[in-house]
């Protein structure tokens, strides 16, 4: 791969001890190369028109202008390179996290044992992972390197942004045209179940990863207010991070959201997001279903595991349940979201084009499990709709 297919990265954090440590990671990492590094926002802002990195690595706590106040004046100057938060694990950290996620980072990789990490290493997989997932989308975007396209003073055209909270879903959502879902081949042996046969939707299981945090905002933002089923969400996502990205999801969520506690009840309405290191799985019972929470084994190297929930829902609800498998790496859920869709469920993948990393998604299609292959700017309406046609 020659430098110019490379993706350019620069790391900024105040911690020269970091900076290193994060700098050879960028460096002996396959398709990545280390544009540059500062010490602190300030700096960043000042190299960025020379260095033109397609993605940024973050540290929160800096002195004289930290991560939080160089997202404020990157969003303001109009710079769309994305931003990946090296974060700190403890509470403080995981709420500044998410308002750093609110002000337009794209990801978070905590670091694990507090502001200077000798022990980085840790995490190097899944931030090369991050790295190469957002800069190549970015890329994309932009254009070639150095056309005048790409760099913080020639943004890529904005999307529109999600529309008040008041709004979301509402009536506009329901009068857009239809979404752009694509039926996708099902092999003989995953026909479904007729819907006639299945019932009405009574539950939505959603499988998430690489990408998932703003992903998750996008479509949390834009659900139909009367969307009246519950749903369950696994998010790979570190322990001590879940209950605060829960609040900020529900900030902006038309629904209710929140962190999931074991026992809690299953309401139309409700989002609950499983905590993380826990697995999460449904159980229906006469007057209403809760879901339990357990430490079991990982499944697929994960806890949460998405397969843990997808295969509880397919045993308790069967064709009275919807499956959504999105961004992520490797094929966790990609299994059992199939038990779903054997029983009569309806299943649905994000495509290729908007995953960051377009991994169980793109195993679960291939395996004959996905019904519906949905972008992610039409996820939420394609929910919305599906629900709502099958009541």
């Amino acid at each position: 791969m020659n430098e110019k297919e490379q993706i350019s990265v620069v790391v900024c954090d105040d911690s020269a001890l970091m900076r290193n440590l994060v700098g050879k990671m960028v460096e002996n990492a396959d398709g990545l190369v280390l544009a540059g590094k500062a010490m602190n926002g300030r700096f960043l802002l000042q190299k960025l028109p020379r260095l033109q990195p397609d993605v940024i690595v973050l540290d929160l706590e800096m002195p004289d202008m930290n991560g939080i106040e160089f997202l404020k004046e990157r969003k303001a100057r109009g710079i769309e390179i994305p931003v990946i938060i090296l974060s700190s694990i403890a509470r403080r950290g995981a709420q500044v996290t998410m308002e750093a996620l609110s002000l337009g980072a794209s990801d978070f990789i905590p670091k694990p044992s507090g502001s200077i990490s000798e022990d980085i290493h840790v995490v190097e997989k899944q931030l090369v992972e991050l790295l190469r997932g957002y800069g190549q989308k970015y890329r994309r975007k932009a254009g070639p390197r150095g056309d005048g396209s790409s760099g913080a003073t020639a943004a890529p055209p904005k999307e529109p942004a999600p529309p008040p909270r008041e709004s979301s879903g509402g009536a506009a959502a329901d009068t857009a045209a239809p979404p752009k879902a694509v039926k996708v081949k099902l092999e003989p042996t995953a026909a479904p179940v007729p819907r006639a046969e299945a019932g009405p939707v009574e539950i939505l299981a959603l499988g998430i990863s690489t990408g998932g945090p703003n992903a998750l905002r996008q479509v949390f933002a834009h659900l139909s207010p009367d969307l009246a089923v519950p749903i369950v969400v696994v998010q790979h996502m570190p322990a001590g991070f879940t209950t605060e990205f829960a609040k900020s999801l529900d900030r902006i969520c038309p629904l209710e959201v929140k962190e999931a506690a074991d026992g809690d009840i299953l309401k139309a309405g409700r989002i609950l997001i499983c905590p993380g290191n826990y697995h999460i799985a449904v159980e229906k019972r006469r007057l209403a279903g809760v879901v339990r929470l357990s430490q079991d084994d990982l499944v697929n190297g994960h806890r949460p595991s998405a397969d843990v929930l997808f295969a509880s829902v397919a045993a308790q609800y069967a064709g009275r349940s919807m499956g959504v498998i999105m961004t992520g790496m490797g094929r966790d859920g990609a299994r059992e979201i199939g038990s779903i869709h054997r029983k009569g469920g309806i299943t649905l993948g994000q495509d290729e084009e908007s995953s960051i990393v377009y991994g169980m998604p793109k195993v679960a299609a291939e395996m004959g499990h996905v019904q519906y292959i949905v972008a992610l700017k039409d996820m939420a309406s394609t929910i919305s709709r599906l629900v709502q046609e099958n009541q």
